[in-house]
């Protein structure tokens, strides 16, 4: 068996199709987009900190192109604090790079509708005999990061389901992650100096609905509303 036979035989069919068409399509297309990247290097001005979940793509969300949006993507689209050790810090190595590297101007967090990790974390406490986070080596103690958002918000409300609630609680480790994002010292130096941006989004999944914090009022509000309603009204026929 030749090495591409051998490759073609272990890579997933999916991703061999995917990239096939990427040759026929965008490749052409953007070929000197993607040469001068190489050559030049990248230069984004947006840093995007998302979830891992296979439904929340932020270049597909956002209609970037390469060397757009400098992203990085983990379970629930958790910030840890500046905590400089030994242990290895995916994120905040990211970070880091992005900010004083990089030099990108905003950092934004979303957060999505029906988040697996969250949800896994909002049953692991109503049921504590019942984790479904506890017994990996990793996950469980990622998922920790939530519970200082999940101490601060309101409980579940009477005729508020576990899945609503589960939504609340993702916007609130949003808020929690601009927290921890400001621990940074970098982070603070350059948003003191406005240079640096902070921002804190929420994608519904189900509906396509991007809600933006203002950080004023702690609140969630729709953007591009207008837009997204004529969409989903001309899809309704």
């Amino acid at each position: 068996m030749t090495d591409t036979k051998l490759a073609t035989h272990v890579f997933p069919a999916r991703l061999l199709e995917g990239y096939e068409s990427f040759l026929g399509t965008r490749f052409p297309a953007e070929q000197q987009r993607f040469r001068s990247l190489a050559e030049k290097g990248q230069k984004p001005t947006i840093m995007l900190i998302g979830c891992c979940d296979s439904r929340v793509s932020p270049e597909v969300i956002f209609d970037a192109g390469p060397g757009e949006i400098f992203v990085v993507r983990n379970v629930a689209n958790l910030v840890p604090p500046y905590r400089p050790n030994d242990d290895l810090h995916g994120t905040s190595a990211a970070l880091e790079f992005a900010v004083m590297a990089l030099r990108v101007q905003h950092v934004v967090v979303m957060g999505h509708a029906s988040c697996g990790g969250i949800k896994s974390f909002v049953e692991g406490e109503a049921d504590p005999y019942q984790r479904p986070l506890s017994p990996g080596d990793f996950i469980g103690k990622w998922m920790s990061l939530i519970e200082p958002a999940f101490r601060e918000l309101p409980p579940q409300r009477e005729h508020e389901s576990q899945i609503d609630f589960a939504d609340r609680l993702g916007q609130r480790a949003v808020i929690q992650s601009l927290a921890n994002l400001r621990s940074f010292p970098c982070v603070q130096n350059l948003e003191s100096r406005d240079r640096l941006h902070l921002h804190g989004a929420f994608f519904g999944v189900a509906d396509g609905r991007l809600q933006v914090l203002d950080e004023a009022s702690g609140q969630f509000e729709p953007v591009a509303e207008q837009s997204h309603q004529a969409v989903t009204q001309a899809l309704r026929f």
